[in-house]
């Protein structure tokens, strides 16, 4: 990339983080969506109404992440994977997730330009987007896939990894339903780095790729408020649980800067020393 796309990104960069903060502060004046409420209507899964489920299949394209797999699983994205377009992408995740419009505009982008791709005028598979490089999102000591050297298809989640972190969870509910919380997830994370670097000899770590590691892991916290009873369905089948909708209530969705209340404690109180 040459500099002066470096410095046009960075521009861009700045400018997200700017509109990002308005959206923030909009949504602390502003009423809270009702349940039920927080797909928009017309939308699929209003409601918690989701279109029909259909696993993948041979030939199909899918990515490292287990919520863009479960929209083309549900055919909110194409389900073979294909052809998508990052604008399509922008609004499909805001609709079907509640993240905020920065939020939405800033991963699209972020991925059109490592994969060197035009973020208004070209298309990508799902698979694209688990290329293994320094400056993309796909990482070592994923909590759901094998690192890429040792299972180059991150299409598919390794349920041994995925029951291991569910097994984590220490908190509950009032009615006993069991909950991930911030320490287990940092407690996942801290034995799943140790792991892999054990196991893959071709481990690469990073601190641009362990915040990503720490955000990946806490969309389960806010998105989904950590409910192990709909992570299941989604880490496993990459499926949306019946009747199920977004965690997060604010009305203009789910900020970067407020998303970063979660991320930051969650990499924090990753202590890798205590489980070498």
């Amino acid at each position: 990339m040459g500099i002066l796309s470096k410095v046009g990104g960075g521009l861009v960069d700045l400018s997200v983080i700017a509109w990002d903060t308005v959206i923030a502060l909009m949504n602390l004046f502003t009423p809270k969506l009702k349940e039920s409420e927080v797909v928009p209507r017309g939308a699929p899964g209003h409601r918690g109404s989701w279109p029909e489920y259909v696993p993948p299949t041979d030939g199909d394209s899918r990515s490292a992440c287990a919520m863009l797999n479960a929209m083309a699983n549900h055919g909110i994205l194409p389900h073979d994977g294909k052809n998508i377009t990052f604008t399509q992408l922008n609004r499909t995740v805001r609709q079907t997730f509640n993240f905020a419009a920065s939020f939405c505009f800033f991963v699209p982008n972020f991925s059109a330009r490592f994969l060197n791709k035009s973020y208004s005028k070209d298309r990508f598979d799902l698979a694209d987007l688990s290329m293994h490089a320094d400056n993309a999102i796909e990482h070592d000591a994923s909590l759901t896939r094998q690192d890429a050297a040792l299972v180059p298809d991150q299409g598919k989640p390794d349920l041994g990894l995925v029951h291991d972190l569910l097994e984590e969870a220490t908190g509950k509910l009032s009615n006993g339903t069991p909950l991930l919380t911030k320490s287990d997830l940092s407690r996942a994370l801290s034995k799943r780095r140790v792991d892999a670097r054990k196991t893959n000899p071709r481990y690469t770590e990073s601190f641009f790729h362990n915040m990503f590691g720490s955000a990946n892991s806490s969309t389960m916290l806010s998105i989904f408020g950590g409910r192990v009873e709909d992570l299941r369905p989604m880490l496993v089948e990459e499926r949306f649980a019946d009747h199920w909708e977004p965690r997060i209530l604010d009305r203009y969705g789910l900020t970067m800067a407020k998303f970063n209340g979660t991320v930051l404690p969650v990499e924090r109180g990753v202590d890798v020393k205590k489980y070498q």
